[in-house]
Formats: C-alpha cells, structure tokens, sequence
C-alpha cells in the first residue's frame, strides 16, 4: 500500500524556491508565553499567492505547530492581510482554534490575544533559562509521577542511594491533600537514605508552567474549587522541605537522560506511546520551557488525512506516532481487531504479528519510519537540533528497529541536506537511568 502521507517540508520548499525566483513578502509570526519568552518563526510568500488558499492553509499549519511546540497566550502577526486576517479569524474566540485557546486558557491562565502589527513589533525568540544546565553537587531527591505508581530516587553526588516504586491512583483523587501526603511520604522515605537533603527534581505528564501543573490527567478528578490548590502542590512540597525545587515535564526529563548517560546536547526527544509526547535539550543541555506537546503539532498537510478525536484537528502527530497510529495504519491495511480491544492490546498484537514476520505489520512499521523521516526534518525546522530521540511502547521490538531504520533511510534520501541528523534510540544505560534519578539532576537555579 503506497504512503499518503504528505510532509510539509516540500510545501516549505516550493515557497522557498518561488520567493528566491522573484518579487515576495514575508510573513511573520510570534507566539509570547510566560515572563516574556517567545517564539518567532517567517515564511516567504511569494508575489500573487497570498491570496492562495494551500499558502494560507500552509501558515496556519505552521502557526499551530509553534504554539504547541513553544507554548502562547498571544498571537503577533505581520504580513499580507489574507493571511493575517484568516489566522486572527481561526485562533480568535469562536474560530476554528477554540480547543487551542482554551487549552493555553487553562496552561496559562490568559485569554489568547492576537494581534496584527509591523514586523519590527514581533517579539523574537526567547526562551526561558529556568531549566538550565544540571547538578549532582550534594544530596538530592528526583521524583517521577505517573498514572498508576510514582518513583522515588535518592542521590548522593551522582550516586544513586535508594529508588523505589510507590502504588498511587491520582486520576480518581479528588481531593489535592491525596496528591501532597502521597508524594510526600515518598521524599520522606527517601531521606532517609541521605545525610540530607540539598535540592528536589520533578518529572510529571502533563503541561507545567513556572513549577504548577497547569493542565495533566493526574489532576482529572480534582474538584474546580480545589483545582489552583493542586496545581500548585510543588510550591507547597517546596515551602514544606525548604529547599530548591524543580519540575519540568516528562518529556523533557527524558530528553535531559540522554545528556546525563551520553552527553548528548541539541536533543529532541520523541515518545511514542498512548499519545506523543515531546522534550527537547537545546546545544547548552537546558531545559527552554517550551510545551513540546508533540501531540498537536501538524505533521501531514493532507486535508484528508486522520483527525484528532481530542482536538478534531487532522493531521497531528498523536495520529501518527502513537498507539493511535498503529490502529489507524493496521485499518489502513487490512489487519482487524475485535471491536472492544483496546490501544495497548491492538499494539500488543501489532507487535506480535511483526514478530511472526507477518507482511501487513511490517509494512505498518516502514510506514511509521517514512513518516517519522518526514516530520523529523519539519522537527528540525523549529527546533535547532542534531539529535532525534524516539523511544516508547510503539517502539518496542523488532518494530522499533525498523521504524528507527527506515526514518534514517527517508531523511538520507529525500532530504540529503538534513542527513547529519542523528536519529537514534537510548541505550540500557539511559533505560536504566530512569526518570526519577534524571530529575535529581535538575537544577533551581536560574
């Protein structure tokens, strides 16, 4: 079965190519986010296809794809009006972007604004220096949370002295002292292996902003009275233990395990699991406070391509890297399920059928290559990176190794200029790793 995939580098290139060719405009955007971070990001338009409606769609895709990669409450934008004008109309209140203003509502706690303006009025790039650089000076506690149990690490000047599992349910917790008194008795009990405790790291699913978990499924059941109370239960872990603090998202932590391990810096880090989730080190090895919520981020420019079931918008990389992905790419190719097998069971017999060397599972996964091949060097366009990290559950198995594979084979072949990409798996070393003993390493300090 041929690939309908359609990447969106082409697309950039032919307005590229056109732009250099002859008389064009630019169109330029920003999104700001907290503390005045931004990020700016311009296409070339070339003359008479600015009223072009691929042109306009194109932009959108690319003003989204930054919103969720970096993160935005307001919107700046300069360049032709038909192009302004219909991005104002899709991500102001009641346009096509409305799950997207309401998710940065709730990550941000402001209303989108956007705005039209000159060019010289559009912020440009900045990134926070909250997460950066790393430390393993003294004694320090990492935590990871997760859906069904959490883990604990203690470490003493880069030795690990205690790492357990702690059994918790905070999806059907209602109540933010469940969250606190859990994870607390967690850091209490690895204390007990330190001689002190000098600094705390955290690791958590979900979208956090200035060390509050803004938006997470940990937080699902929390009653609206009670929810600010959760959200900023680090500030209370914090006041409680009276020392420097720091919780970044998982994906980032996993990104920061690849510097830890191998040194490994201007790393994008790509999990493949239930959704797609991101983290990205930038060449200094911080930590830029950027969402990399993957998830939503345009990665196929067909209008016929699988829609989102969260967000009702197509194309978007939960679609392709994911459990999700598996199950649309086996209907694609014939390969059935019964109809009340779940995700992970469906993945589960993907993976089987790979292992049988069943033809249809295979081509599955060489399909999930060339896509991944494909957006990695749309990855690569926003982020300044020469590592592409991808791990998770998709990736297990005799499917990983292809998927790993036929990405390399894709960018070597149809993007030599990107070929110096290094894209590639963590070793047992990081796997050992794990997040919670990452997190330790995360420094307080600005």
């Amino acid at each position: 079965m041929k690939n309908q995939f359609a990447p969106l580098i082409p697309e950039l290139k032919k307005l590229k190519d056109a732009a250099a060719k002859g008389k064009h405009s630019t169109f330029t955007f920003s999104w700001e986010r907290e503390n005045g971070c931004a990020y700016k990001y311009s296409i070339p338009i070339p003359a008479g296809m600015e009223n072009n409606a691929e042109t306009i769609r194109f932009a959108e895709r690319a003003v989204k794809f930054v919103l969720w990669a970096a993160g935005g409450w307001k919107l700046y934008l300069a360049g032709p009006d038909a192009i302004c004008d219909a991005i104002k109309k899709d991500y102001s209140k009641g346009g096509a972007r409305d799950f997207d203003r309401d998710m940065m509502l709730k990550s941000y706690g402001r209303e989108m604004e956007v705005v039209k303006c000159t060019p010289d009025q559009v912020p440009e790039t900045k990134d926070s220096k909250s997460g950066a650089g790393i430390s393993w000076e003294g004694c320090r506690i990492g935590f990871d949370l997760g859906a069904s149990d959490f883990k604990i690490s203690a470490v003493e000047n880069g030795e690990v002295r205690f790492s357990d599992e702690f059994p918790w349910d905070p999806r059907n917790a209602t109540d933010p002292s469940y969250h606190l008194e859990k994870l607390d008795e967690g850091l209490t009990i690895a204390a007990k292996h330190l001689p002190r405790v000098d600094a705390i790291g955290g690791s958590t699913a979900g979208i956090v902003v200035d060390n509050r978990i803004r938006v997470a499924s940990l937080l699902r059941a929390i009653k609206p009275e009670k929810y600010e109370e959760a959200q900023n239960m680090f500030y209370t872990i914090q006041k409680k233990w009276n020392v420097p603090l720091k919780v970044e998202n998982d994906g980032d932590v996993t990104a920061l395990a690849a510097l830890v391990t191998n040194g490994v810096k201007a790393v994008l880090g790509v999990a493949m699991g239930s959704s797609e989730a991101g983290g990205y080190l930038d060449r200094n090895g911080h930590i830029t406070g950027r969402l990399n919520e993957l998830a939503f981020c345009p990665v196929d420019f067909s209008t016929a391509a699988p829609s989102d079931e969260w967000s009702g918008d197509y194309g978007v990389g939960a679609m392709y890297f994911s459990q999700q992905a598996t199950n649309y790419l086996a209907g694609l190719l014939g390969i059935d399920f019964p109809a009340d097998m779940k995700l992970p069971e469906r993945l589960l017999k993907v993976q089987a059928l790979m292992a049988a060397n069943d033809s249809k599972a295979e081509r599955l996964y060489t399909m999930l290559g060339e896509n991944l091949g494909h957006s990695a060097v749309w990855y690569r366009e926003f982020y300044d990176c020469d590592n592409l990290m991808i791990l998770g559950r998709v990736t297990t198995g005799q499917g990983g190794e292809i998927i790993l594979e036929t990405a390399k084979k894709t960018v070597a072949e149809k993007y030599p200029g990107d070929a110096d990409l290094n894209i590639f798996m963590p070793d047992e070393k990081a796997k050992r790793l794990g997040q919670s003993v990452a997190a330790a390493a995360l420094s307080a300090q600005a």
